[in-house]
Parts: structure tokens; C-alpha cells; sequence
């Protein structure tokens, strides 16, 4: 995938998709913001929650991973690296997300950012954007990076 190209496919099936965010959250570091997008319904809590399930349970923990629409978000210890949740829809402005210390967990945390359009001008350029849409009983995902690091992370989850 190189900058301003998209890649997309079709999860024929909620465990496929959660096995594909397992393996892109595998790679994720402090600073990597994937930026979930999509209609009520399409997934995108279904994604962040495998992906930080398959990341508590590398570390041996498996907790609840509750969805953080009404506590706008959730944080998770990795052993050292914040892994944060983040539910936006409730949000009216956003000046709220840098009440909430978001922005400064962009550059410290892994953070999974549902309904990031609430974020205007304080959207991270390097993020990864995951938009989600119904088909049928299939998952159509479509990845856009505008950095190339993503490259390599994209074509490693996506193998089948």
C-alpha cells in the first residue's frame, strides 16, 4: 500500500474480522491511532474489542472489554504500553477529546478512535483509518494510510 492508497476487503464473517484485527494488533506500538469508521452496526466495536482482547490475552489477562460509549473511553495496561478506547460519538466538540487527554495519548498509547470525525483538525495525520461497512452478513474493510509505515503491518494482518 503506498500513502494515499486504500486497501479493502471482504470479512465474510465476525471471526474473521476479529482474527485480522488480532493480527494488525499485534504490531502496534505506542503512537499508532487506528481511526474506526462506519455506520451503527458495521463493527468497528467489534474490531477494537479483538484486537485489545487478543492483546490482553498475549500478556496471559483476559478481561471484559466493555464498549466506552458512555465513559468515552477506556484504557488498558500492556505491560507498560496504554492501550486506549476511545468512543467519540457522544462528543459535541472537539476540544472535548484534548479535555480527555486523548491527543496526548497519540503520541504515548496505542489508541482505537470510534467516530473520529468528532476529532475535526486534531486528527492525526499518520493515523490508520479503518472504515467498516454492512454487507449483508460480510464486512466490507477499507484501510487508508497516508504514512507508509503501515505498509508492512497491513500486508502482514491481511494474509489469510
Amino acid at each position: 500500500m503506498m500513502p494515499d492508497q486504500a486497501l479493502h476487503l471482504t470479512s465474510p464473517t465476525p471471526d474473521t474480522t476479529a482474527k485480522i484485527a488480532a493480527r494488525l494488533g499485534r504490531s502496534l506500538g505506542a503512537g499508532d491511532v487506528i481511526l474506526l469508521s462506519g455506520p451503527v452496526g458495521a463493527g468497528k466495536s467489534h474490531f477494537a474489542r479483538a484486537l485489545i482482547q487478543s492483546r490482553l490475552a498475549a500478556l496471559g489477562r483476559h478481561e471484559d472489554v466493555p464498549s466506552p460509549t458512555y465513559t468515552i473511553v477506556q484504557s488498558y495496561d500492556l505491560d507498560g504500553l496504554e492501550l486506549w478506547h476511545a468512543d467519540l460519538y457522544r462528543l459535541g466538540d472537539a476540544s472535548e477529546c484534548d479535555e480527555l487527554g486523548l491527543i496526548d495519548a497519540f503520541d504515548s498509547a496505542v489508541c482505537l478512535v470510534e467516530w473520529p470525525d468528532r476529532l475535526g483538525a486534531l486528527t492525526p495525520k499518520d493515523a490508520l483509518h479503518l472504515t467498516l461497512s454492512v454487507q449483508g452478513e460480510a464486512r466490507d474493510l477499507r484501510f487508508e494510510a497516508r504514512s507508509p509505515r503501515w505498509q508492512a503491518r497491513l500486508t502482514e494482518a491481511l494474509q489469510p
